[in-house]
């Protein structure tokens, strides 16, 4: 809304410093000091790599496999069982140890 009539100087003032506040400002200008967040950034961690997925799943189904088939013990199934649970529940912890140091 557009007032027309007498501006107090004070107003007037006000006015310049605005004008002159935002004529200094450009989009680039703190461009070098903001992150991007455009494109890849890297992980904080090693991040599992496909072929990384594929192995253990490959392992996986060959630990259910020879189970199935009877080629391996109970004991020996239970214990490569156990290993892989115990890896999937300290692995997070590991990770944020490594994180944080």
């Amino acid at each position: 809304m557009l007032v027309v009539g007498k501006q107090g100087s004070g107003s007037w003032v006000l006015g310049l410093l605005l004008a002159g506040a935002l004529a200094g400002c450009s989009s680039t200008a703190k461009l070098a000091t903001y992150p991007s967040v455009y494109g890849q950034k890297p992980a904080a961690n090693a991040q599992l790599t496909d072929e990384e997925a594929v192995s253990m799943q490959t392992r996986l189904t060959a630990l259910a496999a020879a189970h199935q088939s009877g080629s391996i013990s109970e004991a020996e199934y239970q214990r490569r069982l156990k290993e892989l649970q115990s890896l999937a529940e300290q692995h997070g912890a590991d990770t944020l140890k490594q994180i944080a140091n």
